[in-house]
C-alpha cells in the first residue's frame, strides 16, 4: 500500500479517492459504486460548471444516473459564509438527491456542511490545488463575524483529476502550496506542544502529514506552469493532509500559528484595495512566513540560560490578560473571543514556571527536532516566490502596523498551543516581532 491507500484505510469518514490524469469521466463509477440507486445534483459556481461541472452531468447522465437541474452559485461576492450555507440548506430540503461538489474550497466546504445539515453524505470533484480541506473533517464558515469550523463529516468519496487541476489558475495552484507549505510550520507547533506536554502528538496523523511533505514542496516551478507530476504531488500532500485532520478529529496535525494569523484576517474582513479578499492559501503564506521567523528567533536563543523567574514575574495575572484581550479586540465583530480564548489556554505562574524549566531542560532535543523539521525562511521565502505565492504582508494588502499588531492578536484568538504563545511565555515576542519588522526579511 502507499502513503494514500494507508492513510485512506484509517480515514473515518472517507471510503474512496480516485485521483490521476484524466479520471474525471469516471465520476459516474465512484457515484455508483458509494451511492448506488440515488439520484444526484451537482453544485458548482459559474466557473467550476465550467471548468468540470458539464462534464460531471454528461458522465452521469450517461451512466443512467438521475439528476436534478444544477445548483449553481452565482453571486459575486460567493465566500464561505453563513448566507450561502442557508441558501444551500434550504435548496437540499427539497431534494433526497445526492450533492456533487464541483469546485475546490468554498463550494466543497458549503456542500460539507450543508450536507450534514440536511442528513446525507456528498461526493467531491476538486478543480484546484488550493487548499488542504477538501477531505477534511468540519467546515470552516464565516458565522457572525468570525471564522469558526464546524463539525461534519468530509466527503464520502472524492475525485481529483490533475489533467483539470493542472489548468486551474496559476495564483489557486500558489495559494494550495502555500497551505500544504504551512504543514511544516504546523508540525513544528505540534513538536512544541508534544515536548512540553501541552498536547501530545498523534504518531499515525502526524506521520500521514509529513512524511513526504518536503518531496512534494521540492518542485515549486513546476507547480507553477501546470507540470502533472508536481500537481500530483501537490495534490496527494493536500488530500492526505485531510485525511489526518479525519484521523485526528482536528486540524492540529495541517494547522498551527500560520493559520491562525490567516483566521485573524477573515475574522477581519480584510481585503485588499481593489475590494477583494486574499485566498486562504495567500494570508497562510505570510503566516507561514512569521511562523518560520519566530522559530528563528527562538532556535537562536540561547534557551538554557532564560531567566526563569524573570519570566514568572512579567507573567500577567488572568485578569489582566482578559482585559487586554477585551482591549484588543473591543469594536470587532467578535469583542469576546480574546477573553474566551485566553481564558481556556492561561496556566498560572507556578506553572508557566514548570513549562519553561521543562523547555531548558528538553532544549537540546528540541532544538534538533525543530531544525530538522523546518525550512529556513529565505528557501521558504524563495520557494513561495517561485510558486507565486506573496512574501511580503503588503502583498495582500496588509500595512506593516497591521501585520505587528496581528502577532499578538492572533496569539488571542484560537487556544491552540504553538510559537506565539512559547514568545509570549518567555516574555519575548515583542522583541522578536520588532526585529523581524525591523529587518529586510519581510521587505
Amino acid at each position: 500500500m502507499n502513503r494514500v491507500e494507508k492513510a485512506l484505510a484509517r480515514a473515518t469518514e472517507t471510503r474512496a479517492l480516485l485521483i490521476g490524469s484524466g479520471v474525471l469521466p469516471r465520476v459516474a463509477e465512484l457515484f455508483n459504486q458509494q451511492f448506488p440507486d440515488a439520484r444526484a445534483v451537482i453544485i458548482a459556481d459559474p466557473n467550476t460548471w465550467q471548468a468540470a461541472g458539464a462534464t460531471v452531468e454528461e458522465s452521469l447522465r450517461q451512466a443512467g444516473i438521475p439528476q436534478e437541474k444544477p445548483f449553481i452559485i452565482s453571486s459575486p461576492d460567493l465566500y464561505a459564509e453563513w448566507r450561502f450555507i442557508e441558501q444551500l440548506e434550504n435548496f437540499l430540503k427539497t431534494t433526497d438527491a445526492i450533492p456533487v461538489a464541483v469546485g475546490s474550497g468554498t463550494i466543497n466546504d458549503l456542500t460539507k456542511l450543508a450536507s450534514h445539515r440536511t442528513g446525507r453524505r456528498y461526493l467531491c470533484v476538486g478543480t484546484a490545488a488550493s487548499m488542504d480541506g477538501y477531505t477534511a473533517y468540519g467546515a470552516s464558515i464565516t458565522y457572525r463575524g468570525a471564522k469558526q469550523t464546524f463539525d461534519c463529516p468530509a466527503p464520502l468519496a472524492m475525485l481529483a483529476d490533475t489533467r483539470i487541476i493542472a489548468k486551474a489558475p496559476a495564483a489557486m495552484t500558489a495559494s494550495g502550496y502555500a497551505d500544504l507549505f504551512a504543514k511544516i510550520t504546523a508540525g513544528a507547533d505540534w513538536i512544541l506542544a508534544d515536548e512540553l506536554g501541552v498536547e501530545p502528538i498523534d504518531p499515525f496523523s502526524f506521520s500521514v502529514v509529513q512524511e513526504g511533505l518536503k518531496e512534494a514542496l521540492a518542485d515549486p516551478e513546476g507547480a507553477r506552469r501546470g507540470d502533472e507530476k508536481a500537481i500530483e504531488a501537490l495534490v496527494e500532500g493536500l488530500i492526505l493532509g485531510g485525511f489526518a485532520m479525519q484521523a485526528a478529529r482536528s486540524s492540529r496535525p495541517a494547522s498551527g500559528a500560520d493559520h491562525q494569523f490567516s483566521h485573524l484576517w477573515d475574522m477581519e474582513h480584510h481585503k485588499m484595495a481593489n475590494g477583494i479578499a486574499p485566498s486562504h492559501g495567500f494570508k497562510v503564506s505570510i503566516g507561514m512566513l512569521a511562523s518560520t521567523a519566530l522559530y528563528e528567533q527562538l532556535l537562536a536563543t540561547p534557551v538554557d540560560t532564560i531567566d526563569t523567574a524573570g519570566c514568572v514575574a512579567a507573567w500577567p495575572s488572568l485578569q489582566e490578560q482578559e482585559e487586554r484581550a477585551a482591549t484588543l479586540f473591543a469594536g470587532s465583530d467578535f469583542p469576546t473571543i480574546g477573553v474566551t480564548e485566553i481564558r481556556a489556554k492561561y496556566i498560572g505562574p507556578e506553572q508557566l514556571c514548570q513549562q519553561i524549566e521543562q523547555l531548558k531542560s528538553h532544549w537540546a532535543v528540541l532544538h534538533e527536532r525543530l531544525s530538522h523539521q523546518l525550512i529556513p525562511f529565505e528557501e521558504a521565502k524563495r520557494r513561495l516566490q517561485a510558486v507565486g505565492a506573496p512574501t511580503r504582508p503588503e502583498e495582500i494588502g496588509i500595512t506593516p502596523k497591521r501585520f505587528r499588531e496581528s502577532f499578538l492578536r492572533a496569539q488571542h484568538i484560537r487556544r491552540r498551543f504553538t510559537i506565539l504563545d512559547v514568545a509570549v511565555r518567555l516574555d519575548r515576542l515583542d522583541k522578536w516581532v520588532d526585529s523581524l519588522l525591523t529587518s529586510d526579511r519581510f521587505r
